[in-house]
């Protein structure tokens, strides 16, 4: 039988972690999806529950999202009735986001969605190696700390 195609790039871990990671992009924007929502309306949602009252500016930051498309993203969020755009209680100026209670209910149906979505990519993985192989993800990705 002959050799499959490219075996030096697909030895390659960086080349698996990215095949890894489509697929469980894949999964989760397929289970947004089935909640109506896209995936960096999931982020903005999650990071705004987290961090508010927070002003616009440091949420884009706190997500790593051009402001452009963080208005892009809040607008939606906010014609939809899941996140209001106040005046900043420690800075008038500035623009605080928080979310509504239908944006609460919402990002609790899209966390549970995901989690279902990277448990149906960790099927293949008994409970320990699931467990090692998050420690392992955590280790190289430099988000440990």
């Amino acid at each position: 039988m002959p050799e499959a195609p490219l075996p030096a790039i697909r030895s390659l871990p960086s080349w698996l972690l990215g095949r890894a990671a489509a697929r469980g992009r894949a999964l989760v924007a397929e289970a947004l999806a089935a909640e109506g929502v896209k995936m960096w309306h999931h982020v903005v949602l999650s990071a705004v529950r987290d961090l508010a009252p927070v002003a616009q500016a440091d949420l884009g930051r706190s997500v790593s999202l051009d402001p452009k498309d963080l208005v892009g993203i809040l607008n939606d969020l906010q014609a939809a009735g899941l996140a209001v755009r106040e005046p900043d209680p420690k800075d008038r100026r500035k623009n605080a986001v928080s979310l509504t209670e239908e944006g609460e209910r919402l990002l609790r149906r899209c966390e549970f969605a995901a989690r279902e979505a990277n448990d149906t990519l960790l099927a293949p993985l008994s409970d320990a190696e699931r467990a090692r192989f998050m420690s392992l993800l955590i280790r190289i990705s430099g988000t440990e700390g």
